[in-house]
């Protein structure tokens, strides 16, 4: 028999701390590929998302099906959308990418199954399960149509996603690097049970706590040893995968927390017991709080004093209050501000997004000096403006970017993007001809995934806290339901646990 398997993705991270909405030309600016295109871009050879990743979810659900369906697969490309991290979605973007889906659903018909990549910390001005929303239309809409979807080891795991998806895997990787592997597990699973070999039997637990687990990077303590322990449990042939989501803080669903999700081959007594023991596990992690990071002007001290660091290297900065990839807009002015003061002497590399000035500078000639008011344009709340002058040390139109121009302020060059400055590859200075070998501080605005990427020049990593959408103590003007580790004093997670899965 063949199967007709489409493949999608609607993928985007929201910050609600945010106010800068997400919409169509967001994503389509960074990731937007549809029909043979996409096929292409997650085959053998191609390139599934430019500039970022070769392979991610989609390449492996079809590697999977490739290898286990070979011959007995018809692989349905439909539209792959995914967007750097912001605030809400907008409401009309949202449905109207959903709307396409089930559409194109319809029109690809008969179809045996969806693989489908989403995110799971997406929210939409009105709704703040969108990606369960989502899921439920689809049973809804399509009864017999088998869904396998992947989700970001940050991801808000709810009821409705629980309840409406046959195969659910999360990344197993902080920072993440296992999104095509993720994808492959899924796309194994989805073909197991199409065949009839697999009978999943999902167990589920969600926790009351929103931070938690220290640095949260897989391969270091505190949580290494969940991790060692998901994969323990993945050799007993009757379990088909363990997922623990930890969670996007910045989510703005009102039963925010960590969940773990347990799928065995119809064992549902095994699947339960594995649950409890993980929920467990991870509750006992809730005291390792993420690190207190330094301000702006000890930031800057720790990097003037590492001076054989530097003489060999570069130390790496990441503005962890304007993380782009954790939604925050990328204006904040802050340590720039701080730089041009108290980092006198320290050659720094800094980027900042800022379109009005991006295309009041275009024309310019390079080497001319200008005068720019940069950042508080499109979330003020957090970001307030700074006067700056300096010569136009280059012009570059990049795709991931938009257009780029390099300011030079003396000690500091400040890269002035047009779209969302998601630093976290050295590429990004690289590509305008900035050394990182000459800098002494290069700035990026990523969390986790430079640690990968900055190593081969980084000889000291400093997080910096200069006020902003991606401090964490600013998760207490968010909403919960629930009480909820560490902003309430919980001692066990049954009950809400109990309260949580059964809404």
């Amino acid at each position: 028999m063949t199967y007709r398997i489409a493949v999608a993705r609607i993928q985007q991270e929201t910050n609600a701390l945010s106010r800068v909405l997400t919409t169509d030309a967001d994503f389509r600016r960074t990731h937007f590929y549809e029909g043979e295109d996409l096929l292409g871009r997650i085959g053998p050879d191609g390139q599934e998302v430019e500039g970022f990743l070769k392979n991610a979810e989609l390449s492996g659900f079809a590697r999977a099906l490739r290898k286990y369906g070979a011959g007995r697969v018809e692989l349905i490309p439909l539209f792959s959308a995914w967007a750097i991290s912001a605030g809400p979605v907008s409401t009309s973007t949202f449905r109207a990418y959903t709307d396409r889906l089930i559409d194109e659903l319809r029109a690809a018909q008969p179809l045996h199954a969806l693989c489908l990549a989403q995110h799971g910390s997406m929210n939409v001005e009105d709704d703040p399960d969108p990606e369960g929303t989502l899921l439920r239309r689809l049973k809804s809409e399509f009864p017999d149509l088998r869904i396998a979807t992947t989700l970001d080891l940050h991801g808000m795991l709810t009821p409705a996603m629980v309840e409406n998806a046959d195969i659910l895997c999360g990344y197993r990787t902080n920072p993440h690097r296992d999104h095509a592997k993720t994808g492959f597990k899924a796309g194994r699973l989805l073909l197991g049970l199409l065949d009839g070999d697999v009978r999943p039997t999902t167990a589920w637990r969600s926790l009351p706590l929103v931070l938690g687990g220290g640095i949260t990077i897989d391969f270091l303590p505190p949580v290494f040893h969940l991790f060692a322990w998901m994969s323990r449990k993945e050799r007993d042939p009757r379990v088909l995968s363990i997922s623990l989501f930890m969670v996007h803080p910045f989510n703005a669903h009102p039963r925010l927390g960590w969940a773990v999700h347990v799928v065995t081959n119809g064992n549902d007594k095994l699947a339960n017991a594995l649950a409890d023991e993980l929920a467990e596990l991870a509750w006992g992690v809730r005291h390792k709080q993420p690190p207190v990071f330094v301000g702006a002007t000890e930031a800057i001290d720790r990097a003037r004093s590492a001076r054989l660091r530097r003489m060999v290297g570069t130390v790496v900065m990441s503005d962890a209050s304007d993380v782009v990839g954790a939604g925050a807009s990328g204006e904040n002015t802050r340590l720039i501000q701080e730089l041009l003061g108290h980092g006198r002497g320290l050659i720094s590399y800094v980027p900042m997004r800022d379109a009005v000035v991006v295309e009041a500078l275009w024309s310019r000639r390079v080497g001319e000096t200008v005068h720019a008011t940069v950042g508080g344009k499109l979330d003020p709340q957090w970001n307030e403006p700074l006067d700056v002058h300096g010569k136009i040390l280059s012009q570059t139109g990049t795709e991931a970017f938009g257009r780029i121009v390099v300011l030079d302020l003396g000690y500091v060059k400040l890269c002035v993007t047009e779209a969302a400055p998601l630093v976290m590859q050295p590429s990004f200075y690289r590509n305008l001809g900035l050394s990182l070998w000459d800098a002494d501080i290069a700035v990026c605005k990523s969390f986790f995934p430079f640690l990968l990427y900055f190593a081969p020049y980084a000889r000291k990593n400093i997080f910096v806290k200069t006020r902003g959408a991606t401090d964490f103590d600013a998760l207490s003007t968010l909403a919960f339901q629930d009480p909820v580790w560490p902003l309430s004093q919980v001692d066990d997670w049954r009950e809400i646990d109990g309260l949580r899965r059964n809404a």
